[in-house]
């Protein structure tokens, strides 16, 4: 099962990205592209074999404990608002990585904090592969096994249904 990217794009990433005041349609493409390559839109919540990678955006726990890591010594609020994404019962306690599992605002929330805190301009947002190559250097790594080539027929593929 999959996502309509439409329904995701605008119920989920564009409410959850305006909450957080980090939308913009660069962004908004970009989750989506991440979501496609990743999960292929939602149909992998846990990564296939033996992997850690958790969420409709297959982030690792070690990398989302570094960004909470990141994320409380900053002084813009942004951890406030991931917060509370992640509902009251976390309030005053450690939000766990399988949080990302259940419940998609969080998982968005901290697939967008991902890029966030990189150091590199997104690109433009009609620029799908500039988008691919920004995936692939900053969320995927230069080590990791996706190819740009694939992560654009990913996001033609689940996103434009192409």
């Amino acid at each position: 099962m999959s996502f309509k990217a439409s329904q995701f794009r605008d119920l989920v990433v564009s409410p959850t990205l305006e909450y957080l005041g980090l939308n913009s349609p660069a962004a908004v493409n970009l989750l989506l592209m991440t979501c496609a390559q990743e999960s292929h839109f939602g149909q992998y919540l846990h990564q296939l074999g033996s992997g850690p990678a958790l969420g409709v955006y297959q982030m690792e726990p070690f990398t989302y404990h570094s960004h909470w890591e990141r994320l409380n010594g900053r002084t813009d609020g942004m951890a406030g608002k991931v917060r509370a994404l992640a509902g009251y019962r976390w309030a005053t306690s450690a939000i766990p990585a399988d949080e990302m599992i259940g419940n998609l605002a969080y998982a968005t929330a901290m697939c967008r904090v991902h890029y966030y805190l990189r150091p590199e301009p997104l690109p433009a947002a009609d620029d799908i592969a500039g988008l691919a190559r920004y995936y692939k250097q900053w969320y995927n790594t230069p080590a990791g096994a996706a190819r740009v080539p694939d992560v654009i027929d990913n996001y033609h593929k689940f996103v434009e249904g192409k």
